[in-house]
């Protein structure tokens, strides 16, 4: 386990770093608008899983390797955030298994989600950049790597789990107060807004 002192310093690190906007909380907001909280959970599971092989190959070595190799990166950048803006136009025009047509909502694969969760966590060369610069600190060379490793990535996936579920939650919300006023094509179109934002952030940055 990590010293008591450095999870204390840790914790919060982390916790303020996943709370803030960025790609996979946007596209949780996004999902959770248009299909869900429970749903939504399907790309969560991807999430956490793309999260956890950048934690651990961070402190293996692996992201460092990966960095040197920033065709790696484009190929799954442009390939994924093509897929996220191709998907964001057809629920801005009220088409595709994204967008909500009648007031019903979308029917999508749980292996589409969970792919698009995956694809989203490690096409992010930030995401990369930063476990490589969090985590390592964190972690005491004279003691046992595995038990730590394994402590700091479950505080990790908790926290992101936290965090993504809250942004999904608020976009349920939304999803209700714009319902109340027969906005549908409007909720297609901020959910389609906010998907082409994701997958254009994915692509160029």
């Amino acid at each position: 386990m990590p010293d008591i002192a450095l999870l204390a310093v840790f914790i919060p690190t982390f916790f303020f770093v996943a709370i803030t906007p960025g790609m996979c909380m946007t596209l949780a907001m996004t999902l959770g608008m248009s299909i869900g909280v429970r749903r939504t959970m399907w790309m969560m599971l991807g999430e956490l899983m793309g999260v956890a092989l950048v934690a651990v190959s961070a402190v293996l070595g692996v992201a460092a390797l990966m960095l040197k190799y920033p065709v790696v990166f484009e190929f799954l950048k442009w390939i994924g955030g093509a897929f996220l803006i191709y998907t964001g136009v057809n629920m801005w025009r009220a088409r595709g298994k994204m967008a909500i047509v009648d007031g019903i909502a979308p029917e999508v694969s749980n292996i589409g989600l969970i792919s698009q969760g995956f694809i989203t966590a490690i096409a992010n060369p930030k995401g990369w950049a930063f476990m490589i610069s969090l985590l390592p600190p964190f972690i005491n060379v004279e003691q046992a790597v595995a038990p730590q490793l394994t402590a700091l990535v479950l505080i990790i996936l908790m926290t992101e789990f936290s965090s993504m579920l809250a942004y999904a939650s608020g976009g349920k919300t939304l999803r209700l107060f714009l319902q109340r006023g027969n906005n549908i094509r409007w909720m297609n179109r901020i959910a389609g807004s906010l998907m082409v934002g994701v997958g254009l952030w994915l692509a160029l940055g």
